[in-house]
């Protein structure tokens, strides 16, 4: 059963200490003919719930892709959206991204203003979100497209510092990205020394490709586990990944 509001459900799970596995979806790369048959592969593997966007939106399928998720399934869909032209009122929430680990002001607040008359008039969960791009080894579409260099990957205490800063400003969740095609997933002490001193739940995601490192990941601290690119290369993996995550329960 889905609950009434996400948020508070993600806190709940972090001072349980349940890990959660989400699939990532890319409107671009599904059509609506193929929704149903991903929903039944996510439904079997247990997955916990859908992301839904990317950097960049090619052709608009976000809301026929939304609508039968919503359909097939009784998960959260959640946008995780690259720009203001990826929203649709039929999801069920939404990741109001701060990338606070840039210095583009447009991705700060300029691109929120923007999408403002959309969401005061929509029905979704809005979730503040601080985004920070982590490098992952390898250009990728999201430092590309925000016009901000990444992390580097050995710089640990500058994500602590970050991630601190934007729980200190009021943002609710941290997301590390290595980003979609990242050669390397954000570092176990990266995750480590993040979740040891920060309160608020933390999704990681990119450059995440067997569920072995999916469980490292949750085990080090990521309460909230993405997977993206592998699955749509492979999505017989679900499962594994799933079961991954979910084997992972610390002391919350």
């Amino acid at each position: 059963m889905m609950p009434a509001s996400l948020l508070p459900a993600w806190q709940q799970a972090k001072a349980e200490g349940r890990r959660q596995f989400v699939v990532l979806v890319d409107p671009d790369k599904v059509r609506a003919s193929e929704v149903p048959e991903l929903a039944r592969r996510i439904r079997e593997a247990g997955v916990d719930m859908v992301f839904v966007g990317g950097s960049l939106m090619v052709e608009d399928r976000m809301k026929p892709v939304v609508v039968g998720l919503k359909r097939d399934l009784d998960i959260p869909i959640v946008l995780f959206p690259g720009s203001p032209l990826q929203l649709c009122h039929e999801a069920d929430a939404l990741l109001y991204l701060s990338l606070i680990s840039g210095r583009n002001a447009d991705l700060l607040i300029g691109r929120h203003v923007e999408s403002v008359p959309f969401l005061w008039q929509s029905p979704l969960e809005v979730i503040p979100t601080g985004y920070m791009l982590i490098d992952g080894g390898a250009p990728t579409t999201a430092s590309y497209m925000s016009g901000t260099p990444p992390i580097p990957a050995d710089k640990a205490d500058v994500a602590l510092c970050t991630a601190m800063a934007g729980q200190m400003l009021g943002l609710q969740v941290m997301y590390l990205d290595a980003g979609s095609g990242a050669r390397n997933p954000v570092s176990l002490k990266m995750l480590r020394k993040i979740s040891h001193t920060i309160s608020c739940p933390i999704i990681v995601g990119g450059g995440i490709r067997t569920p072995e490192r999916a469980g490292e990941a949750a085990a080090a601290g990521a309460d909230i586990v993405v997977v993206g690119n592998i699955l749509e290369k492979d999505p017989a993996l679900m499962r594994d990944f799933a079961t991954a995550v979910h084997g992972v329960t610390v002391e919350g």
